[in-house]
């Protein structure tokens, strides 16, 4: 193309591209809200559009015809983009508040079958724990009494008693799973009092 027919077509484009933003923007936005719902993502669809033709200026965008069929075909692909996307999302918060529900519900119904009267009033509640904790195997007991009664790291601990933290982590695990069962029948209420 020579100098001045490249500048005649450049023209030509601007021309084309600025009398179409200006009679079909509102059209297009009107277009997207049928879609889209919300008007200001509906916008920001056209805005795109407009941008990305505004860009590539390929010579086959010239004509007018032709360039308002790229821009609609250009808003109804991104719109169908915005919506699979809205889905994907939605589809995804549906399954945290299904498994949010399915949560509270057993929490629910484990609270409303907890027995108030699963303890006696005279029931010592520390006498339980401490029983429980003799249960457990001499070193898993040191450690586990370090850390919740003396309040000693688990680093610290393995300091003091030449093991590795490792070894600590493990015997925390083995402590709470035997507790655990051995507290089965009150296990809300310790939950509540001591937070094993």
């Amino acid at each position: 193309m020579e100098k001045d027919e490249v500048k005649n077509t450049e023209q030509l484009f601007r021309d084309n591209f600025e009398n179409i933003y200006r009679s079909h923007y509102p059209g297009m936005v009107r277009f997207a809200c049928e879609y889209i719902v919300s008007r200001e993502d509906a916008e920001n669809i056209v805005q795109d559009a407009f941008a990305e033709i505004w860009e590539t200026r390929s010579h086959s965008l010239y004509r007018r015809n032709h360039l308002l069929a790229i821009l609609f075909t250009s808003i109804k692909n991104r719109c169908i983009d915005f919506i699979r996307h809205q889905i994907v999302v939605r589809e995804a918060e549906d399954a945290i508040q299904e498994t949010f529900r399915r949560e509270m519900q057993m929490k629910f119904d484990s609270l409303e079958a907890f027995d108030h009267d699963l303890l006696p009033p005279e029931t010592d509640i520390e006498e339980l724990v401490m029983r429980a904790i003799n249960t457990l195997p001499e070193k898993c007991r040191d450690i586990f009494l370090k850390n919740k009664f003396e309040g000693k790291r688990q680093k610290d601990i393995a300091l003091e008693m030449n093991i590795s933290v490792n070894t600590v982590e493990t015997q925390m695990s083995i402590a709470y799973r035997k507790l655990k069962q051995e507290l089965k029948d009150c296990l809300p209420l310790l939950l509540f009092a001591f937070y094993l």
